[in-house]
Protein backbone atom coordinates (compact mmCIF):
# COMPACT_ATOMS: atom_id res chain seq x y z
CA UNK A 1 0.00 0.00 0.00
CA UNK A 2 2.69 2.39 0.50
CA UNK A 3 3.70 2.20 -3.16
CA UNK A 4 0.28 3.42 -3.82
CA UNK A 5 0.85 6.30 -1.92
CA UNK A 6 4.25 6.84 -3.29
CA UNK A 7 3.14 7.48 -6.81
CA UNK A 8 -0.02 9.57 -5.88
CA UNK A 9 2.50 11.53 -3.74
CA UNK A 10 4.85 12.15 -6.26
CA UNK A 11 2.06 12.47 -9.31
CA UNK A 12 0.21 15.68 -7.76
CA UNK A 13 3.99 16.57 -6.41
CA UNK A 14 5.69 16.43 -9.52
CA UNK A 15 2.88 16.44 -12.17
CA UNK A 16 -0.01 18.33 -10.71
CA UNK A 17 2.22 21.23 -9.65
CA UNK A 18 2.78 21.63 -13.52
CA UNK A 19 -0.74 22.57 -14.08
CA UNK A 20 -1.35 24.53 -10.87
CA UNK A 21 1.57 26.65 -11.89
CA UNK A 22 0.05 26.73 -15.44
CA UNK A 23 -3.40 28.14 -14.28
CA UNK A 24 -1.21 30.71 -11.88
CA UNK A 25 1.04 31.79 -14.58
CA UNK A 26 -1.86 32.45 -17.28
CA UNK A 27 -4.50 33.31 -14.88
CA UNK A 28 -3.58 35.31 -12.14
CA UNK A 29 -2.14 38.55 -11.51
CA UNK A 30 1.84 39.21 -10.90
CA UNK A 31 0.72 40.74 -7.57
CA UNK A 32 -0.24 37.59 -5.96
CA UNK A 33 3.22 36.08 -6.85
CA UNK A 34 5.36 37.18 -3.59
CA UNK A 35 2.53 35.24 -1.77
CA UNK A 36 2.96 32.37 -3.23
CA UNK A 37 6.78 32.66 -2.42
CA UNK A 38 6.28 33.40 0.74
CA UNK A 39 3.53 30.91 1.83
CA UNK A 40 6.49 28.23 -0.29
CA UNK A 41 8.99 29.08 1.68
CA UNK A 42 6.89 28.83 4.91
CA UNK A 43 5.89 25.66 4.22
CA UNK A 44 9.19 24.14 3.30
CA UNK A 45 11.19 25.36 6.83
CA UNK A 46 8.65 23.82 8.67
CA UNK A 47 8.37 20.85 6.95
CA UNK A 48 12.08 20.70 7.33
CA UNK A 49 12.55 21.86 11.28
CA UNK A 50 9.25 20.88 12.32
CA UNK A 51 9.04 17.60 10.86
CA UNK A 52 11.78 15.84 9.07
CA UNK A 53 14.76 16.60 11.23
CA UNK A 54 12.75 15.51 14.67
CA UNK A 55 11.63 12.43 12.51
CA UNK A 56 15.76 11.28 11.23
CA UNK A 57 16.83 12.07 14.76
CA UNK A 58 13.97 9.79 16.58
CA UNK A 59 14.93 7.13 13.70
CA UNK A 60 18.30 6.80 14.36
CA UNK A 61 18.62 7.31 18.19
CA UNK A 62 19.41 11.19 17.82
CA UNK A 63 22.64 10.23 15.83
CA UNK A 64 25.48 12.65 16.38
CA UNK A 65 26.48 12.57 12.65
CA UNK A 66 22.83 13.15 11.03
CA UNK A 67 23.58 17.34 11.62
CA UNK A 68 27.22 16.13 9.77
CA UNK A 69 25.08 15.22 7.37
CA UNK A 70 22.36 18.26 7.18
CA UNK A 71 25.53 20.74 6.55
CA UNK A 72 27.21 18.24 3.90
CA UNK A 73 23.27 18.38 2.34
CA UNK A 74 23.57 22.26 2.44
CA UNK A 75 26.68 21.93 0.19
CA UNK A 76 25.34 19.76 -1.98
CA UNK A 77 22.67 21.32 -3.35
CA UNK A 78 24.54 24.87 -3.21
CA UNK A 79 27.08 22.67 -5.84
CA UNK A 80 24.11 21.69 -7.53
CA UNK A 81 22.30 25.03 -7.91
CA UNK A 82 26.01 26.06 -9.14
CA UNK A 83 25.37 24.18 -11.85
CA UNK A 84 22.08 25.66 -13.15
CA UNK A 85 20.50 22.47 -12.77
CA UNK A 86 18.57 22.43 -9.00
CA UNK A 87 16.76 25.29 -9.54
CA UNK A 88 17.08 26.98 -12.75
CA UNK A 89 13.78 28.88 -13.28
CA UNK A 90 14.09 31.39 -10.64
CA UNK A 91 17.28 33.13 -11.31
CA UNK A 92 15.14 36.11 -12.56
CA UNK A 93 11.76 36.20 -9.51
CA UNK A 94 8.92 34.83 -9.59
CA UNK A 95 7.44 38.09 -9.94
CA UNK A 96 9.43 38.78 -13.36
CA UNK A 97 8.59 35.56 -14.68
CA UNK A 98 4.55 36.30 -14.17
CA UNK A 99 5.33 39.72 -15.69
CA UNK A 100 6.84 39.20 -18.87
CA UNK A 101 4.16 36.27 -18.89
CA UNK A 102 1.38 38.92 -18.58
CA UNK A 103 3.16 41.21 -20.48
CA UNK A 104 3.91 38.91 -23.68
CA UNK A 105 1.86 38.68 -26.65
CA UNK A 106 1.27 35.13 -27.93
CA UNK A 107 2.17 34.71 -31.45
CA UNK A 108 0.03 33.99 -34.10
CA UNK A 109 -0.11 31.00 -36.86
CA UNK A 110 0.47 33.54 -39.41
CA UNK A 111 3.00 35.86 -37.06
CA UNK A 112 5.60 33.46 -36.68
CA UNK A 113 8.89 34.43 -38.55
CA UNK A 114 11.35 34.14 -36.39
CA UNK A 115 14.01 36.31 -35.77
CA UNK A 116 17.89 34.73 -35.44
CA UNK A 117 17.62 35.66 -31.61
CA UNK A 118 14.38 33.75 -31.72
CA UNK A 119 16.22 30.41 -33.19
CA UNK A 120 18.99 30.44 -30.63
CA UNK A 121 16.19 30.21 -27.95
CA UNK A 122 14.68 27.20 -29.42
CA UNK A 123 18.09 25.33 -28.25
CA UNK A 124 17.23 26.09 -24.12
CA UNK A 125 13.86 24.34 -23.58
CA UNK A 126 15.41 21.17 -23.79
CA UNK A 127 18.45 21.86 -21.14
CA UNK A 128 15.44 23.34 -19.47
CA UNK A 129 13.27 20.19 -19.63
CA UNK A 130 15.99 18.10 -19.07
CA UNK A 131 17.11 20.29 -15.37
CA UNK A 132 13.56 20.06 -14.12
CA UNK A 133 13.33 16.11 -14.98
CA UNK A 134 16.19 16.01 -12.82
CA UNK A 135 15.18 18.14 -9.60
CA UNK A 136 11.98 16.26 -10.09
CA UNK A 137 13.41 12.75 -9.76
CA UNK A 138 15.25 13.83 -6.99
CA UNK A 139 12.08 15.59 -5.39
CA UNK A 140 10.43 11.51 -5.79
CA UNK A 141 13.07 10.17 -3.76
CA UNK A 142 12.70 12.51 -1.23
CA UNK A 143 8.57 12.18 -1.21
CA UNK A 144 9.49 8.20 -0.95
CA UNK A 145 11.52 8.28 1.96
CA UNK A 146 9.34 9.97 4.08
CA UNK A 147 6.46 8.01 3.19
CA UNK A 148 8.39 5.09 4.18
CA UNK A 149 9.30 6.59 7.31
CA UNK A 150 5.60 6.95 8.15
CA UNK A 151 2.60 8.14 6.28
CA UNK A 152 1.75 11.51 8.08
CA UNK A 153 5.43 12.84 7.16
CA UNK A 154 4.88 11.58 3.74
CA UNK A 155 1.63 13.47 3.48
CA UNK A 156 3.08 16.70 4.54
CA UNK A 157 6.08 15.86 2.43
CA UNK A 158 4.03 15.81 -0.66
CA UNK A 159 2.50 19.21 0.23
CA UNK A 160 5.90 21.23 0.94
CA UNK A 161 7.35 19.82 -2.72
CA UNK A 162 3.75 20.73 -4.35
CA UNK A 163 4.31 24.19 -2.79
CA UNK A 164 7.79 24.96 -3.52
CA UNK A 165 7.06 23.17 -7.15
CA UNK A 166 4.39 25.25 -8.64
CA UNK A 167 6.74 28.91 -8.27
CA UNK A 168 9.29 26.73 -9.89
CA UNK A 169 7.74 25.92 -12.76
CA UNK A 170 5.73 29.02 -13.62
CA UNK A 171 9.56 29.84 -14.34
CA UNK A 172 10.07 26.75 -16.73
CA UNK A 173 6.86 27.37 -18.29
CA UNK A 174 7.58 31.14 -19.32
CA UNK A 175 11.21 30.27 -20.72
CA UNK A 176 9.72 26.95 -22.59
CA UNK A 177 6.88 29.09 -24.07
CA UNK A 178 8.91 31.55 -25.28
CA UNK A 179 11.36 28.91 -27.29
CA UNK A 180 8.28 27.23 -28.41
CA UNK A 181 6.04 29.83 -28.83
CA UNK A 182 3.19 28.08 -27.90
CA UNK A 183 1.78 27.63 -24.12
CA UNK A 184 0.83 24.40 -24.85
CA UNK A 185 3.85 22.49 -25.77
CA UNK A 186 5.36 24.48 -23.18
CA UNK A 187 2.62 22.73 -20.48
CA UNK A 188 3.22 19.10 -22.36
CA UNK A 189 7.76 19.68 -22.27
CA UNK A 190 6.94 20.48 -18.48
CA UNK A 191 4.56 17.94 -17.55
CA UNK A 192 6.57 15.03 -19.15
CA UNK A 193 9.72 16.56 -16.89
CA UNK A 194 7.24 16.38 -13.75
CA UNK A 195 6.75 12.96 -14.21
CA UNK A 196 10.34 11.93 -13.29
CA UNK A 197 9.09 12.34 -10.08
CA UNK A 198 6.94 9.34 -10.19
CA UNK A 199 10.04 7.30 -11.06
CA UNK A 200 11.81 8.72 -8.91
CA UNK A 201 9.29 7.69 -6.22
CA UNK A 202 9.34 3.90 -7.05
CA UNK A 203 13.33 3.89 -7.42
CA UNK A 204 13.49 5.45 -3.74
CA UNK A 205 10.88 2.61 -2.26
CA UNK A 206 12.73 -0.12 -4.13
CA UNK A 207 16.09 1.22 -2.83
CA UNK A 208 14.91 2.38 0.65
CA UNK A 209 13.00 -0.52 1.02
CA UNK A 210 16.13 -2.92 0.87
CA UNK A 211 18.75 0.17 3.17
CA UNK A 212 15.92 1.05 5.56
CA UNK A 213 18.70 1.53 7.96
CA UNK A 214 20.02 4.88 5.88
CA UNK A 215 16.27 6.67 6.11
CA UNK A 216 17.17 9.18 8.78
CA UNK A 217 19.79 10.41 6.08
CA UNK A 218 17.85 10.72 3.23
CA UNK A 219 15.14 12.26 5.69
CA UNK A 220 18.08 14.99 6.37
CA UNK A 221 19.06 15.22 2.81
CA UNK A 222 15.44 16.49 2.45
CA UNK A 223 15.80 18.45 4.68
CA UNK A 224 18.61 20.02 3.78
CA UNK A 225 17.26 20.81 0.06
CA UNK A 226 14.07 22.51 1.49
CA UNK A 227 16.04 24.66 4.07
CA UNK A 228 18.49 25.32 0.92
CA UNK A 229 15.56 26.79 -1.97
CA UNK A 230 13.82 28.32 0.84
CA UNK A 231 17.05 30.50 2.19
CA UNK A 232 18.70 30.79 -0.90
CA UNK A 233 16.11 30.91 -3.31
CA UNK A 234 12.80 31.85 -2.25
CA UNK A 235 13.29 33.96 0.97
CA UNK A 236 16.19 36.34 -1.28
CA UNK A 237 13.40 37.09 -3.91
CA UNK A 238 11.25 38.71 -1.07
CA UNK A 239 14.21 40.74 0.04
CA UNK A 240 13.22 43.65 -2.84
CA UNK A 241 12.29 47.16 -1.64
CA UNK A 242 8.52 47.06 -0.70
CA UNK A 243 6.33 49.41 1.73
CA UNK A 244 6.00 48.12 4.84
CA UNK A 245 2.02 46.97 4.09
CA UNK A 246 3.57 44.99 1.51
CA UNK A 247 6.30 43.72 4.38
CA UNK A 248 3.91 42.70 6.49
CA UNK A 249 1.12 40.67 3.74
CA UNK A 250 4.44 38.79 2.96
CA UNK A 251 5.28 37.67 6.64
CA UNK A 252 1.87 36.96 7.40
CA UNK A 253 1.63 34.67 4.11
CA UNK A 254 4.74 33.26 5.25
CA UNK A 255 3.97 32.67 8.73
CA UNK A 256 0.90 30.96 7.38
CA UNK A 257 3.08 28.52 6.00
CA UNK A 258 4.37 27.55 8.96
CA UNK A 259 1.22 27.49 10.89
CA UNK A 260 -0.31 25.43 8.47
CA UNK A 261 2.23 23.02 8.40
CA UNK A 262 2.76 23.12 12.28
CA UNK A 263 -1.35 22.50 12.55
CA UNK A 264 -1.48 19.63 9.71
CA UNK A 265 1.32 17.94 12.20
CA UNK A 266 -0.20 18.28 15.36
CA UNK A 267 -3.78 17.09 13.80
CA UNK A 268 -1.87 14.18 12.56
CA UNK A 269 0.05 12.41 15.39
Amino acid sequence: MTIFFIILGTFIAGVGSVFVANFIAWKIMARFSDYLLSFAAGTLLATAFLNLIPESFEISSYSPHLMSWLLAGLLFFFLLDKTQLYHHGHEHGMSHDINELANSKVHDKNHRQTEPEEINKNNIWPVLVIGDAIHCFGDGVLIASAFIANWNLGVLTTFAVLAHEIPHHVGDLVVVSKSLSSKRDALKKVSIAGCFAVLGGIFGFVFLESFIEFLPYFLILASSSFIYVSLADLIPQLQKKVSILETVRQMLWLISGVVLIASVSHLSH
